[in-house]
This record gives C-alpha cells, sequence and structure tokens, in this order.
C-alpha cells in the first residue's frame, strides 16, 4: 500500500509518500511549499484558501509522479483552530497563535478560573497562545456569534478533502479544554468561560480515525480518490508515535523543530504542584500521555537566517556557530520577547547587554548564542522531568529535523552528561504513515 504524510509546520508544509519494501518503510518527498503567518495590521493570521490550496497541490504533484496512495494524513501544529458558521464555512481569519491576543486574555481567563484550577483540570502548561485563552478572545469580540462549530487546523483540512468531521485527542489536548483524566471536553471549564456548550458535543476521538473519501470535485482534480485518515493530527503526537521505531529506552524525548517539545511517555497524566510549578504539560499521546515542555527551539535560528537574508543555510549557521564559541550564553530562550520578535538580533544583543555578558556580534556568534542556551535549556527541563517523575534518564532521543543539527546534539551532549541518541530526522511523517498502516491492520 502506498501512504501519503501531510506534515504542515509553521515554515513549510511536505507531502511525503510511504510505501513498505522488504518490511522496511521507504518515504520521499514529492511536494513542498512554504507557509508562515501573514501579519497585517499588526496581527498575525494564516492563509486559510493557500493552505487548503497547497494541500491539494501535493496532491497532484504525487500523482504526477505516479504515485497513487490508499490514504493520505495530515498533521499540523496544535492549539490554532477554524470556527465554521451555520453553512460550515470558516468564520475569518484565522487566527495564529503567534499574535497577541491569547496573552491578552489569559489574564482575563485566571480571574474567572485560576490557573492552578486550570491546571488541576487539563495539566496543560501555560502558553499564552493555548487555545482556551485564544476562544475566549473571540468570544469578547462577537466572533463566536458568528459561529455553529469549530475544528483544529488539520481536522479542517481533513473536512476540507472529506466533507466529514471528526476531533482528534491529540491536537485537541493542547487547548487547554480537554480534562487530562477523561480525555473529553471539560464541560465544567467551558460552561465557567460561557464558551457555546454545542461547539463542543463531538468529542475527541483517539487516532487514527477513518475520516472518509475524498470529494468529488476534489478527486477529479487530482485524479485520484483514497481514504483521508486523521493520525495524531498534533505533529507532536505523530513525531512521538515514531519513537517505537527507534526503541531508544529510559530515553527523554526531544522532539526537535520549530518547536522543541522536551518530555517523557507516561501512562497517566501528572497535574501536581511540581508539574505546574515546571509548567510541564500533559499532551495527549497514542496511549500515553506526552509529559513535556514546550521549548522555543530552532524558531530563533529560523528568525536569525531569515533576518541575513537567508545569505547562510542552517548547516553552515551550526558550522560558524561551532567556529565561534566563546562564551557560554544562558538566554532566556522560552520568554515571551522571543516569541515573535521584531528583530531576533536586537532582542539577543539587549539580553546579553543587561546581563553583562560578550555581546554577538557576527551570525556565527548569535547562533552560538541561540544553541548553547538551547543546550542549557534542555539541561534544567532533564533535570526537572527526573525530579517531577522522580526517574533518572540515561539518553536523550532526539527526532525531526532538528535531529541533523550535529553541532547542537554535540551541546546537548556535554552540558547534559546524557548520550544523544538520533531518532528520524522525518518521525512526525515517520509517526503519521505509521498510524495510517495501523488502520489497515
Amino acid at each position: 500500500m502506498i501512504h501519503l504524510a501531510i506534515d504542515i509546520g509553521a515554515s513549510s508544509g511536505r507531502h511525503i509518500v510511504s510505501r513498505r519494501e522488504n518490511g522496511e518503510i521507504v518515504m520521499k518527498e514529492v511536494y513542498r511549499f512554504k507557509n508562515g503567518p501573514v501579519k497585517k495590521e499588526d496581527v498575525l493570521t494564516w492563509d486559510l484558501r493557500n493552505l487548503c490550496t497547497e494541500v491539494v497541490n501535493g496532491l497532484i504533484a504525487a500523482r504526477n509522479e505516479g504515485f497513487f496512495p490508499d490514504s493520505v494524513g495530515i498533521d499540523t501544529w496544535g492549539v490554532d483552530y477554524v470556527l465554521l458558521d451555520e453553512k460550515d464555512d470558516p468564520v475569518l481569519p484565522v487566527f495564529c497563535y503567534r499574535d497577541e491576543r491569547g496573552a491578552v486574555s489569559a489574564k482575563k481567563v485566571h480571574e474567572i478560573i485560576p490557573f492552578k484550577e486550570l491546571y488541576d483540570h487539563t495539566g496543560i502548561q501555560f502558553q499564552p497562545f493555548n487555545t482556551v485563552y485564544q476562544m475566549f478572545w473571540d468570544k469578547e469580540k462577537g466572533r463566536l456569534n458568528e459561529a455553529k462549530d469549530f475544528l483544529m487546523l488539520p481536522e479542517y483540512l481533513g473536512f476540507f478533502l472529506t466533507g466529514e468531521k471528526a476531533h482528534e485527542y491529540t491536537n485537541c489536548s493542547t487547548t487547554g479544554l480537554v480534562n487530562a483524566a477523561t480525555k473529553q471536553w471539560d464541560k465544567e471549564l467551558i460552561e465557567k468561560l460561557n464558551l457555546p456548550l454545542n461547539m463542543f458535543e463531538a468529542h475527541p476521538q483517539t487516532a487514527p480515525i477513518m475520516l472518509g473519501k475524498l470529494k468529488a470535485d476534489i478527486a477529479s482534480k487530482v485524479g485520484f480518490n483514497c481514504d483521508i485518515i486523521l493520525p495524531a493530527t498534533h505533529d507532536t503526537g505523530s513525531a512521538v508515535a515514531s519513537l517505537a521505531e527507534t526503541k531508544a529506552e529510559n530515553s527523554i524525548f526531544i522532539s526537535s523543530g520549530t518547536w522543541s517539545l522536551m518530555g517523557v511517555e507516561l501512562a497517566k497524566p501528572v497535574t501536581g504542584e511540581k508539574a505546574m510549578a515546571a509548567n510541564f504539560s500533559n499532551e495527549g499521546g497514542i496511549g500515553t500521555i506526552r509529559f513535556l515542555k514546550n521549548i522555543m527551539g530552532l524558531w530563533l535560528v529560523q528568525c536569525l537566517k531569515n533576518e541575513l537574508n537567508d545569505e547562510f543555510t542552517f548547516a553552515e549557521l551550526a558550522k560558524m556557530a561551532e567556529a565561534s564559541r566563546k562564551f557560554d550564553y544562558r538566554l532566556d530562550v522560552n520568554a515571551d520577547k522571543y516569541l515573535a520578535p521584531e528583530s531576533v538580533t536586537d532582542t539577543i544583543k539587549e539580553e546579553c547587554s543587561e546581563k553583562g555578558w560578550l555581546i554577538p556580534e557576527t551570525p556565527g556568534e548569535l547562533a552560538h548564542a541561540i544553541y548553547v542556551s538551547l543546550a542549557h535549556f534542555y539541561d534544567v527541563t532533564a533535570k526537572e522531568l527526573e525530579e517531577v517523575t522522580g526517574e533518572k534518564f540515561k539518553n536523550i532521543c532526539i527526532i525531526g529535523g532538528g535531529s541533523n543539527n550535529t553541532y547542537l546534539n554535540k551541546l546537548t551532549e556535554e552540558i547534559t552528561g546524557k548520550k544523544v541518541v538520533l531518532g528520524s530526522p522525518e518521525a512526525t511523517a515517520l509517526g503519521n504513515i505509521l498510524l495510517q498502516e495501523k488502520c489497515y491492520r
């Protein structure tokens, strides 16, 4: 069978086809497109129409290369969603999580429901962009008056292809509106925030979910029909699902990309005081809880690369960083100021100046400041994980595109004192595909 994983991140999307050869999964990228938030009048949104167009373009590209998939699965980042009106048309715009609206509403939400109560119910770490804060902003602005339903972004893309709706647990768990224990929408929280209960009638389902076939018009356009499956539609959920192939025992994982998602898989959520104080999240996995922390990750290097007008590749920046190692920086890489900086270069220099550190000037020095700071943050997080779970871990398994960064891997091993084990750089697509395969067993 041929399966196609559509893996969409905050900066690009990819269509990857796969088949089994001698029992091994062989993958090939057949299409790639650019993605990113659109800024207009200081508001950050996603171009939903373009995302839908590119999803279809990638299916056409697969056909043009001679691939006719039996199934397609889509994953994206978490927390963002599409409001639907009574005709199931999207209520635009679709906001990007990096927009400041969530931070504006967080304080108001906590006045109604103290964060400790939210955490007791959901086990989700505080992030100003969590869906619960974004949706409360929508309510206050009257946008929910137009809405009769909503879907998380990858669920909407599945709906666009099939006309069928479903909520998938791993992505819904990132909203801050799912009860960690029951894995269902937390109606108590929803009622306290006066969000429309009718929007939460369909509860999250466990992946993989067989959603349906392509709509006739789309099947005609792409030249084939196939099953559309909801894998773990949260990209980290799919990435962590690939760990079964890695077989890295006694390991902390880091799903390394735009974000670094660092944690362990647990049988049950941990929502006590220590977990809350350390700001760990209990996100849904495939039969597990992904107990993890969101770390800003390679987003900062992406920002730097953009500010340098893409003069250097990521590999070149890493090589220049290693050659520029002069100072042991510990930037507060998870600070809000790095979420959507006007200039990451200026922000780094300002923090270094405030702390009396050597100010990085060259691209290599700036990249080194980011990499070594990330490694130190990984070290702190590893120690917190061991403190909260009461377990000791020998290894750190790095998966995703960031696993190709040999300099960051070297720093991580050196600073944490743990062995770095490399998993698949295509972990998200691999997990997506493994879950599609599960539907046919």
